[in-house]
């Protein structure tokens, strides 16, 4: 299995990721470089580069050359070459969920049946809807008519994070490069081999040159350089709350136009009424994709009291029963956490649940592992009970294989619990009370409801959070218009 897997790589051990900028593939400016480390093996296996202001500087440059060509192109021409970039997507999801794999340490059958596959439609859904993107008129009588110009704003930054890597930067990138903007973009310097496969894809489709342009390193010096960049008026980020506070920070007396797609600590409230087979489940699923490292993952979990225990048992049965492994293995479901530093804080949030009171009924320890990943970074899946609500582990974003258990006994107080957290991103709800479902949905905190499922996405809809979770709304008709400037023009007959 491991062989076969390996042979679909084209991608050699050690090899140097470059800069996409003004069409080429280039080594940073300090021909500095970082180590990227195989989350499952804890081992170098490539480098990522260190780049600065000045490549940040280079990327904006070109940009900012190919806006008018890009720009003025007819909407069904930039279309059109949007949709070849998909086509190449689709025709290396191997290449491109392997790659995925070893970065982050997901499970290799989730990156090639989700997230990959997720990429390119994100690309196919941008590069058609451009094309349907229409503006509104408003006649004022028979004397006059406003009419709305929604035009490309020019050069966008786009900062995306380290756990869905080429999904959410495809996210991002997508409507911006549809509405005729040109893009410098920054990937996590943690997981950057898939944004550096699509510079490849980019060339091999004929994107113009200088239209995207990919900086590669940390995030003080090239993310820092991205904000403060003075020409540089719009920001679409995906990540940290701390981070996203100090984008704030610089942004806002620069009057930066601002999407922050931040935090969760999301609540899953699983009331009597359910379907207990497909809630159990579908919660077991919504706590632990992706080891949990989903910024739309149920890590708070509350039971109404009467089938507290019957879930409970149920729950820590399945959970118990994942198998935690090498992320090329088919039967692995949980992968290798995305780095060292964040196995570390993952694990001192169960220390910490601990000294709060709270009593492990599974997991709750680092996984060691045999063979090639023994030196790698996994956690075993963990359930915590006995914790208040608002207690630091059930306040924090833990973005890790971690849920707590809690009972409730009416709908007021599981509103007051689910609701009580700084965040507001996604909340799961399981009942088949369809007026329950309506009300409970209205009174929740959060941007995005799921009822009786978790992380079913239409692309037309409005994606974000309310509170520490963000700022703005991205998706559909809502990330092309924010991608774009919108312009009233009043015409007297």
């Amino acid at each position: 299995m491991l062989r076969n897997c390996f042979a679909l790589s084209r991608f050699e051990p050690m090899e140097k990721i470059l800069n996409f900028i003004n069409g080429d593939l280039l080594a940073p400016i300090s021909n500095q470089f970082l180590d990227n480390v195989n989350p499952a093996t804890g081992e170098v296996y490539s480098h990522c580069p260190d780049s600065d202001e000045r490549d940040v500087e280079l990327a904006y440059a070109a940009a900012e050359s190919a806006f008018l060509g890009w720009s003025e192109m007819p909407a069904t021409d930039r279309s059109k070459i949007l949709l070849k970039i998909a086509k190449l997507i689709e025709e290396r999801n191997d290449e491109l969920a392997l790659a995925e794999s070893i970065d982050q340490g997901k499970p290799l059958w989730l990156a090639k049946l989700g997230e990959i596959p997720r990429a390119q439609s994100n690309i196919h859904f941008f590069a058609t809807a451009i094309e349907h993107f229409a503006s509104e008129s408003h006649a004022m009588g028979n004397h006059a008519i406003n009419y709305t110009l929604r035009t490309p704003i020019g050069v966008v930054g786009c900062i995306s994070p380290w756990n869905l890597p080429l999904y959410l930067f495809t996210w991002k990138i997508a409507p911006a490069l549809a509405a005729g903007n040109c893009v410098v973009a920054k990937p996590s310097e943690i997981t950057p081999m898939t944004a550096y496969l699509f510079s490849k894809i980019c060339k091999d489709a004929g994107l113009p040159k200088g239209v995207l342009n990919i900086v590669h390193g940390m995030g003080p010096k090239v993310g820092s350089a991205l904000v403060a960049h003075e020409k540089i008026t719009t920001i679409s980020f995906t990540g940290g709350t701390k981070t996203g506070a100090e984008i704030a920070r610089i942004a806002a007396p620069m009057f930066k136009k601002l999407s922050l797609e931040l935090g969760g600590k999301n609540p899953n409230i699983v009331f009597a009424d359910c379907d207990f087979e497909k809630t159990v489940k579908e919660s077991v699923r919504a706590s632990f994709t992706n080891q949990g490292e989903i910024c739309l993952c149920g890590s708070r979990i509350y039971v109404e009291r009467s089938i507290y225990e019957r879930f409970k048992i149920a729950f820590v049965e399945q959970v118990a029963a994942l198998s935690v492994g090498d992320p090329l293995t088919d039967t692995t479901k949980v992968g290798a956490i995305v780095s060292k530093l964040h196995f570390d804080k993952v694990l001192s949030y169960i220390e910490l649940a601990k000294e709060e009171g709270g009593h492990i009924l599974t997991g709750g320890k680092a996984k060691l592992m045999d063979g090639r990943c023994a030196n790698g970074f996994f956690i075993e899946p963990t359930v915590i009970e006995g914790l208040g609500h608002l207690c630091r582990t059930n306040q924090e974003e833990i973005f890790g294989p971690v849920v707590t258990l809690q009972p409730f006994d009416t709908e007021e107080e599981v509103l007051e619990m689910a609701n009580s957290t700084p965040y507001g991103l996604a909340c799961t709800v399981f009942t088949e009370n369809l007026t329950k479902a309506h009300r409970v949905s209205s009174k929740v905190k959060s941007g995005i409801v799921w009822v009786n499922c978790w992380l079913l996405r239409d692309l037309r809809t409005p994606f974000g959070g309310v509170k520490q979770s963000g700022v703005g709304r991205e998706g559909g008709w809502e990330a092309l218009r924010f991608f774009t400037e919108t312009k009233n023009v009043c015409v007297k007959y």
